[in-house]
């Protein structure tokens, strides 16, 4: 039996432990059923974006006379778009080849499962199965789509963000398309498409989009991809869907009223939600414990009950994003190699952007999740026409797609929640993950530190920081 220090269950964030333990003088071995590099390489935020991107400059482009440019009606070569994303999928190979020709590092392929809790059992393609050995183990097998329990969906086809980019990617874009779900993917994949022309309905299960973002961002964002013909039916139970000639077809009963609708399209893409991917682990055999839905619980330093055994990514289940996983690996690694104090990983400064349009980014709790802590705070807004970088993007008061950001902040000063909608979202909301993680461990944490800096002007960095005026006031009011 093949023994060795450590064995990484998946290729995504996991290989950056992997090259930790590398340079340590461990030996490692990597088990990947899939393509190298997982979800976010291969099946998620970086092919997207090379679709996200397009779609943005053909919405800018469609706008760009509120500015004083006449540029026409874009006009999409699909042929390059498709061409420059599968360029970046493709990397996963260049990480396979790579891999092949590290001293101390062995790559199998197949699909992993315990046998005890320091085995494990590598199963490939053909069912050939060999066991190894690991001293420890690191689980990093990200998380699946969610399939929802649809009478004739199985039999009718569908897709999901893992299938668009592999089998099912459509040689051009689709003239309907339905999406069940109404979170960052399905919104994502609604600006892409309908910007490309489709026409995209939109099937939420509850009464509003990204029901998990301020409830603010969430009824904003609804105008607006309204306002871009997409069509969004809330509280949508899906009865049945069936094939019918070329097309397929699904029917639903729209909210309380119980009205029935029956929706055409060329293909369906499911996008309501994500499960673990610990079912064909065999986790019970080495005693590693899940919660009710099947995550694994991990402590502050990414281990499970199993002391030799750690997991990061989506299947610990806390927030499932590229750069959380990499926090974790970065954390892990440090606490296995460096020598020094251990460090946490920390969740309270976990930021996100939704790369629908506009944009929405946001760090911290929503304030309906301040209202039910029953935390005191005070909440400000600044629009985007309230700055010359806005205005000079040719936006005005007046305008329905006029974005905002939301400040909410402590009596104590310090920053609770930041909620952005509009241009350049994800870029905008970073400075506050800095400041925020100051905060944890120092009274430096306050918005006082931006105010006592210089803003470039004119900039949309100028949106953020003047909101400050309004809090100042306010808690001024308060005290």
């Amino acid at each position: 039996m093949n023994k060795y220090d450590l064995v990484v269950i998946g290729s995504g964030a996991g290989l950056m432990v992997m090259e930790a333990a590398l340079s340590y003088g461990w030996t490692v071995a990597v088990v990947e059923k899939d393509r190298m590099g997982g979800t976010c390489l291969t099946k998620g935020c970086i092919p997207s974006k090379m679709l996200v991107y397009p779609a943005e400059f053909i919405r800018e482009a469609e706008s760009s006379t509120r500015f004083g440019v006449d540029s026409g009606p874009p006009k999409l070569n699909w042929e390059k778009v498709s061409q420059r994303m599968w360029e970046q999928i493709d990397f996963s190979n260049t990480i396979e080849s790579n891999l092949g020709s590290v001293p101390g590092l062995t790559l199998y392929r197949g699909e992993g499962s315990f046998v005890s809790s320091h085995e494990l059992m590598v199963k490939d393609d053909n069912g050939e199965e060999v066991k190894i050995y690991g001293e420890h183990f690191l689980i990093a097998t990200g998380a699946k789509s969610l399939i929802p329990t649809v009478p004739g969906l199985e039999d009718t086809g569908y897709i999901t963000s893992e299938t668009f980019f592999g089998k099912n990617y459509p040689e051009k874009p689709w003239k309907r398309l339905v999406i069940i779900g109404s979170g960052a993917i399905s919104t994502e994949f609604a600006h892409i498409f309908s910007s490309f022309g489709t026409q995209v309905t939109m099937i939420a299960r509850s009464a509003r989009i990204l029901r998990k973002e301020d409830r603010e961002i969430s009824h904003f964002l609804h105008q607006q991809l309204t306002d871009q013909g997409i069509e969004i039916i809330p509280e949508g139970k899906i009865n049945q869907v069936y094939g019918e000639k070329q097309e397929k077809v699904l029917v639903v009963e729209v909210g309380v009223s119980g009205e029935k609708r029956t929706l055409h399209c060329d293909e369906i893409l499911v996008a309501s939600g994500s499960v673990t991917t610990t079912d064909r682990l065999s986790l019970d055999k080495a005693g590693i414990n899940t919660d009710n839905q099947g995550w694994i619980p991990t402590n502050e330093y990414l281990e499970t009950n199993q002391p030799h055994i750690w997991a990061l990514g989506d299947i610990n289940g806390k927030y499932q994003f590229r750069h959380k996983a990499n926090h974790e690996a970065q954390v892990l690694s440090h606490n296995l190699f460096s020598g020094k104090k251990r460090k946490k990983a920390r969740y309270e400064a976990t930021p996100w952007a939704i790369f629908t349009h506009p944009q929405v980014a946001r760090v911290g709790k929503t304030e309906e999740e301040l209202i039910q802590e029953g935390t005191r705070y005070v909440a400000a807004k600044n629009y985007y026409s309230d700055v010359v970088g806005g205005r000079s993007m040719g936006i005005r008061k007046e305008d329905p797609d006029n974005g905002f950001v939301k400040m909410l902040v402590g009596m104590d000063k310090k920053i609770l929640g930041v909620h952005i909608v509009g241009p350049q979202a994800a870029v905008l909301v970073q400075p506050f993950v800095y400041l925020m993680n100051l905060g944890f461990d120092s009274s430096i944490g306050t918005y006082e530190l931006i105010q006592d800096s210089m803003i470039i002007h004119p900039s949309l960095s100028e949106l953020t920081a003047w909101v400050f005026e309004s809090i100042d006031a306010m808690i001024g009011a308060q005290e």
